[in-house]
């Protein structure tokens, strides 16, 4: 039994190694910084780059990175404070310029972006994103002369890149070069038939310069493939759909854009005036008043339904609609017109035919402009009546989702980065999480008899949830919890007999901070001590796996170390998967009919193109879990890659189903 004395001599001892590490370690805190910012979890890394620059104020990198965590947390002020930091450290890291370059462009700073990309482009003159991004620079601020030379250098590096064409199409259109910015678009989408944006714009310019509605409904139902829970393309194409009095179509369209945006008062307007013309009244009434509610000043709603009040002679609500829009517009003359109807229906004669001589006065003259407007029918100085008549009672398009973007997705430091053109790629693997993002499609988290068995001895500080997307640490508490839990076990551990529970329990921590070696470590402990551990292997399949991914970014983005070479990682990246299959045989030789063991193993057999393997390991897991949907997603996705449409899209709308959102997207994909 330990004495006073030793138990203090021992604590004295911890704190002592603690504070040497944390003098020496800053390089392994960073690099777990960056773990977690290569899981996208932007405020845990955010915690582990200050440790850094509180040990050592005086390094670049650690600015650097944690100016790309705020720059994903959409702070692009600070973001540009710590990538001037950084570059006051060592003006030498390109990637600081760039990543300045795009937090100052998020700001409107376009002409200090541009100084920041010319300086990136002197370091690195063929890089992509940073030529592209000054392009887009260039034309924010009217410098189209230099954006245009810009993207030929840019397309002249890298002729494949699409959203350059998209780019220059829409720099080629503001200059009014309508042949040549098709010629782009036509380019674009021979390179990437999936480019959205080409699409759109395409569709636009068919719209504006020829009234090619055909054209242009052809391209947005390429869009509405590629997107199709975008409301706004639904509006547009039921625009197109008008035009070519394909009526049922264009309210099929108002309808499910409704669907996917309730509060959409582009939709419900357009729904309105749809209705209003197949005196539908009570419903078009109905569609105009949800408008009002969302925007009291819209006036074109309130002059459409002032028109419908009168033809269902509710004469009082009306007036009331109409006076308001004459309070707004009070040089309108069709809005007088549409008074003195009201007030002839009603036998009002004298008001009646006031407003018939003021609307007479007022038709030959231009509307002027009104203080008064405050919603989007705004008058620019002065417009004839009939354009200012028209615009209250025209279908509205919305603007087109066609603004190119400009990048930043250097994979070396931002990591796994969603593209705004949805990515094909599988389901990810299943583990045990403190954490869980459930949907509303998916409320509950999947069941494994061993987690819940644990959960029910309560002896974990957290209790075990089952995911495979498991969410970022955003709250700045949960963060400290699982510090202060690892301090916790730390102190357990040094003071009792070891127990494989908490090593374990001490692992679930360092992999929810993204501090995999340190998981590893403790998971080799607790499986030492019991043998028969079949969660400590499932968990340890998991930290080897993430482990692996970051590790290969480190290969990457470390070629000056001849450990890190291309070669090195490759051999490694072989064992490590080994050593994974490993683990996931062992969990299944103990628990046979765990389906997410079966998943995992068909993860990694995807991961290992062994597409044959995983078909049968998704398949042995749909039989142990029959509404396996992420199971029937992942063996429909290899259906595919192995060239069986008619499988692949079997599985795929299972999936769906069962609730795996990207099963759609996927399905849209191959009926094209």
């Amino acid at each position: 039994m330990k004495t006073k004395k030793h138990i203090i001599i021992l604590a004295l001892s911890i704190f002592s190694y603690l504070n040497i590490t944390a003098q020496i370690n800053t390089d392994q805190v960073m690099r777990i910084g960056q773990n977690a910012l290569y899981f996208e979890d932007y405020m845990l890394s955010i915690q582990y780059f200050n440790q850094v620059i509180q040990a050592k104020p005086y390094l670049a990198k650690p600015y650097f990175f944690r100016g790309i965590a705020k720059y994903n947390l959409e702070d692009y002020k600070g973001a540009e404070e710590d990538a001037s930091i950084a570059l006051e450290h060592n003006p030498f890291i390109t990637d600081a310029y760039e990543l300045r370059g795009v937090a100052r462009q998020n700001q409107g700073k376009h002409r200090e972006a541009i100084d920041d990309y010319t300086k990136a482009l002197e370091l690195l003159p063929h890089n992509r994103g940073i030529q592209f991004n000054k392009a887009l620079a260039q034309e924010e601020i009217k410098d189209y002369k230099n954006a245009e030379k810009t993207y030929e250098q840019l397309l002249s590096s890298h002729p494949g890149f699409d959203n350059g064409y998209i780019g220059r199409a829409k720099l080629r259109l503001a200059t009014g070069d309508t042949i040549n910015a098709i010629s782009d678009l036509n380019k674009a989408l021979e390179i990437n038939k999936n480019a959205t944006n080409a699409y759109v714009l395409r569709a636009d310019i068919a719209i504006k310069s020829k009234k090619d509605f055909q054209s242009a409904l052809n391209d947005m139902n390429e869009a509405i493939k590629l997107q199709p829970q975008y409301a706004g393309f639904f509006i547009n194409r039921a625009f197109l759909r008008y035009n070519l009095d394909d009526y049922f179509g264009a309210m099929a369209d108002y309808d499910y854009a409704i669907q996917l945006e309730p509060l959409n008062s582009v939709a419900l307007f357009n729904r309105g005036l749809l209705r209003a013309e197949v005196h539908d009244n009570d419903k078009a009434i109905d569609d105009f008043t949800k408008v009002l509610t969302l925007n009291s000043n819209d006036y074109k709603a309130l002059y459409n339904r002032a028109v419908l009040y009168k033809d269902t002679h509710d004469f009082k609500k009306a007036l009331d609609d109409i006076n308001k829009v004459i309070d707004a517009y009070p040089s309108f003359a069709g809005a007088y017109f549409l008074r003195y109807d009201i007030n002839r229906l009603s036998g009002n004669m004298h008001s009646a035919e006031k407003d018939y001589n003021k609307s007479m006065a007022l038709a030959k003259k231009p509307i002027e402009k009104s203080n008064n407007s405050s919603d989007e029918t705004t008058i620019e100085e002065t417009e004839p009546q009939e354009v200012v008549a028209n615009r209250f009672t025209s279908l509205l398009t919305i603007e087109n989702e066609t603004d190119v973007k400009e990048e930043y997705n250097n994979n070396s430091i931002r990591g796994r980065v969603q593209d705004r053109n949805m990515n094909i790629e599988a389901e990810p693997m299943f583990a045990l999480s403190y954490y869980s993002s459930p949907t509303q499609l998916k409320e509950n988290t999947y069941y494994i008899k061993e987690a819940d068995e644990l959960n029910a001895t309560r002896i974990l500080r957290f209790l075990l949830m089952v995911t495979n997307h498991e969410p970022q640490l955003t709250d700045e508490n949960d963060i400290k919890r699982h510090f202060e839990s690892i301090e916790y076990y730390n102190s357990y551990i040094a003071t009792h007999e070891p127990r494989a529970i908490d090593y374990f329990g001490r692992a679930m921590d360092f992999i929810t901070i993204h501090n995999y070696k340190s998981a590893l470590t403790d998971l080799d402990r607790a499986i030492t001590l019991t043998p028969d551990f079949t969660l400590g292997y499932l968990m340890r399949a998991i930290a080897r796996y993430k482990n692996m991914e970051v590790e290969r970014i480190a290969c990457d983005t470390d070629n000056d170390d001849a450990t890190k070479s291309p070669q090195f990682g490759l051999e490694k990246a072989r064992l490590d998967m080994n050593m994974i299959m490993a683990d996931l045989d062992q969990v299944i030789k103990l628990s046979p009919r765990m389906a997410i063991a079966h998943y995992n193993k068909g993860c990694l057999m995807i991961a290992n193109q062994d597409y044959t393997s995983a078909l049968s390991a998704f398949t042995t897991a749909i039989e142990l879990k029959p509404d396996f949907g992420e199971a029937y997603y992942n063996r429909g996705y290899v259906y595919l890659k192995l060239g069986n449409k008619d499988n692949g899209i079997s599985d795929l709308s299972k999936a769906g189903e069962l609730g795996i959102i990207p099963s759609y997207n996927l399905l849209k994909r191959m009926s094209r």
